[in-house]
């Protein structure tokens, strides 16, 4: 079970995202975008603040008793001054480069399902940031897998016919930009060192990343539509959700698999967000799709999976 707890992380961290699409495409009916930014990140900063510094008190209040530290992975560490820039170098590429791109990449192109296949294209690329970056091992079934898995995603953007008009196609170079910050983030995650716990991670980056927001949001558009529920939900889905619980869960698993096999299930969001578009507005599911689908699942199993090493028989 411990050795399926990086993946359940990942599928689950995956699946948030997947459908957090939808959601900023509803949050950005109301809010501009810069606005809902803040608002999403200053939510979820504020909760893991509460989060860990509860967490930490209780930790402690436990160890005067004598009892076991069942909330120290979720106490709010100190960060030492020597690994402070990379903590601030992450939170630079994710979220705050990352999400600035990947919004106008769903402002700018028409369908939710294109945005996510365009900005899931991360495992294509994660092998080379992997072996220049850290010099991470690439085996064959990495390499199979993430080919296999591609084609599956290919597969549920080309039958999505129906909705394939791209719109403006600046989304389309803002989602290769983001993927490659994406990645960046991930090279980040790997340099950190072990005994920061992914709250910690994840709460740091992003008051750095809140802090960027802000000033970029101080000379944007502040105009805010008549709010709806429907928007404030997303928001509040974007920052609790997307923004903290998908992000611990992500930064848990890099850190336990390496950059290659974790962000091959990048591949999964698009099928992902096929379904919700399917399940909640009925969006056409054809079976070239179902078949894209089944492609990437298989990719993924064959991508994680590693050769047991060869061992010498012992003597009886």
């Amino acid at each position: 079970m411990k050795n399926l707890r990086p993946y359940i992380a990942i599928v689950t961290s995956m699946l948030i995202w997947s459908v957090a699409g939808i959601a900023i495409k509803e949050a950005l009916t109301v809010f501009p975008p810069m606005t809902m930014i803040v608002i999403r990140f200053a939510l979820a900063v504020l909760l893991m603040l509460i989060i860990g510094i509860a967490a930490r008190n209780i930790s402690r209040k436990r160890i005067a008793d004598g009892q076991s530290q069942q909330m120290s992975g979720l106490a709010l560490q100190k960060v030492s001054r020597k690994d402070l820039p990379v903590f601030l170098l992450g939170g630079f590429f994710q979220p705050f480069l990352y999400y600035l791109l990947e919004t106008f990449t769903y402002d700018s192109l028409s369908s939710p399902t294109i945005s996510e296949a365009l900005l899931s294209t991360a495992p294509v690329f994660a092998p080379l940031f992997g072996i220049v970056f850290l010099r991470e091992k690439v085996t064959r079934n990495n390499i199979l897998g993430i080919v296999i898995s591609t084609l599956g995603m290919l597969l549920l953007v080309l039958f999505g016919a129906d909705s394939f008009a791209l719109g403006n196609p600046w989304g389309l170079l803002t989602a290769f930009l983001a993927v490659s910050a994406a990645l960046l983030y991930s090279v980040t995650l790997k340099r950190i060192p072990e005994h920061y716990n992914s709250l910690t991670l994840v709460f740091y980056m992003q008051a750095f990343s809140l802090l960027l927001f802000t000033i970029l949001w101080l000379f944007t558009d502040k105009k805010i539509e008549p709010v709806t529920i429907s928007s404030v939900l997303s928001i509040i889905y974007l920052a609790v959700f997307s923004s903290v619980t998908a992000f611990i869960l992500f930064c848990y698993t890099v850190r336990r698999i390496g950059i290659t096999r974790a962000n091959a299930f990048n591949n999964i969001r698009p099928a992902f967000t096929a379904i919700a578009m399917f399940l909640i507005f009925s969006e056409h599911l054809p079976l070239g799709k179902l078949l894209g689908i089944v492609l990437i699942i298989i990719g993924l199993f064959i991508c994680q999976y590693n050769k047991p090493p060869k061992t010498t028989a012992q003597n009886q």
